[in-house]
């Protein structure tokens, strides 16, 4: 039996959306997500300001910047399972008003504690947006490009990265740290008032099967259980989020890094680091097409493709920083951010792939509370503490072994993908035999509701 017809979801759900009106939605929702990753990472381009100012350890710049994480990570589940339930695009609208009005707040703290308790609602804003926003895409594209679009969609973050650190740097170097933050949260207001103008639930909705014996059979299936029913699908979330433990702590710290060790200005480091986000963005669009390629009739390889991307990673940033200052390093980072968040397109696919259709968006919460618990709060907050006793040169040589536990537990989900396929395939076969059964007793129900 070939292996390729265990490895797809196999509910359709862009079924009569059209095609102009889905990529509508993408521009629209990829655009909040830019906006999303520019209210997170505009702190990390003011971080020298900061620290001169208030007079702050690495200790404490790691915590504004992993409480957003923290917050994310804490958040992202309950948070999802409830845009699943009550409405995705309300609740993305919400969100966006939230994350923006906390990020002028930034712009208006007064003391360390204040920034803190406005970067937390940040985290909350944020919680699940890259979760449910993510559902909302792959919900109106066809499946076979669910790995490209979920590489695309996730590069947003790191597009909105660039422009956080790249314009932040310009406006807290020409204008003050403040209107830095002011500058993400306007435009993020801006989005956040045109997006439910424009994207409507009744249109984006996957196609549901609306009779009562139907959704008898989908409350059967019990599909919450899908997102932790299988070894494969727990290991995507580990293995993911352990690499990011690299690619977000590199983000994160690298202004800091150009700031001290090549003595750049915040506008100038800021645009450096903006350009080895980019890097690490467009090598996320890059690896999720090459995904999706190799994928097509052997889906298994997204999973070799993941190890590889985690074991290149580490070659390359280990050697990086075993360099020192110059050319030759800064060349060896962008090449190895292109391959380090790599794993993001083969994660969601996988996610998706071994999860029920209809809790894709709490699906997709898990994985960011695995990126979130593993990789992107925890990864700059114990590299400041290392950084505050070894230097930050001699902690960033240590960041990259972490692709090498990421690269193990994705060899261990290799070797159970293809069983879990087939005993997804299994139950939603059953499920739908057991469908005509649910119908005739729903029939029965009818007329003796009928009757009386």
């Amino acid at each position: 039996m070939a292996v390729s017809q265990y490895m797809n979801d196999d509910e359709e759900t862009s079924l009569g959306i059209p095609r102009r009106y889905a990529w509508i939605v993408f521009a629209l929702t990829f655009g909040l997500l830019i906006s999303d990753y520019m209210s997170r990472q505009v702190l990390n381009a003011v971080f020298p300001l900061l620290k001169g100012e208030w007079a702050l350890t690495d200790s404490q710049l790691g915590l504004l910047s992993g409480i957003v994480a923290l917050m994310v990570g804490l958040l992202t589940f309950p948070l999802s399972l409830l845009a699943d339930r009550f409405g995705r695009i309300k609740s993305l609208a919400l969100m966006a008003m939230l994350w923006s009005l906390a990020t002028l707040g930034c712009a208006l703290a007064e003391s360390y504690e204040q920034m803190l308790i406005a970067r937390f609602l940040v985290g909350v804003g944020e919680a699940a947006y890259g979760s449910v926003g993510i559902a909302v895409v792959v919900a109106v594209f066809p499946r076979e490009m669910r790995a490209t679009l979920a590489g695309a969609f996730m590069a947003g973050g790191m597009f909105g990265s660039v422009l956080g650190m790249a314009l932040g740097g310009v406006l807290a170097q020409h204008f003050g740290w403040r209107w830095a933050f002011a500058g993400m949260a306007f435009f993020g207001l801006a989005l956040a008032v045109l997006y439910p103008v424009i994207v409507k639930e009744a249109r984006i909705a996957p196609r549901r099967l609306a009779d009562a014996a139907s959704q008898a059979a989908l409350k059967a299936q019990r599909p919450l259980r899908t997102l932790y029913s299988s070894r494969s699908v727990i290991g995507a979330y580990v293995g993911s989020g352990l690499q990011l433990f690299v690619g977000g702590t590199v983000i994160v710290w690298m202004p800091s890094y150009l700031n001290r060790y090549y003595e750049m200005g915040t506008d100038k480091a800021g645009a450096v680091a903006a350009i080895i986000v980019l890097c690490s963005g467009v090598g996320i669009i890059l690896c999720g097409m090459l995904c999706d390629r190799l994928g097509h009739a052997r889906p298994d390889r997204k999973i070799s493709l993941a190890i590889g991307y985690c074991l290149g990673s580490c070659l390359l940033l280990s050697l990086a920083f075993a360099l020192p200052p110059g050319t030759a390093q800064l060349v060896l980072i962008c090449l190895g951010m292109m391959i380090a968040a790599g794993t993001n397109g083969p994660s969601s696919a996988m996610v998706a792939n071994l999860t029920h259709y209809s809790v894709h968006g709490t699906a997709f919460a898990t994985l960011t509370l695995a990126n979130n618990l593993l990789g992107l709060a925890t990864g700059p907050l114990i590299t400041g503490k290392v950084s505050d006793l070894i230097g930050l040169d001699n902690a960033f040589q240590l960041v990259p072994l972490v692709s090498i536990a990421a690269a193990a537990v994705f060899i261990y989900t290799k070797r159970h993908y293809h069983s879990d396929m087939a005993l997804l395939r299994g139950k939603m076969l059953d499920a739908a035999a057991d469908e005509p059964q649910a119908s005739a007793r729903g029939g029965l129900g009818v007329c003796a509701h009928s009757r009386s």
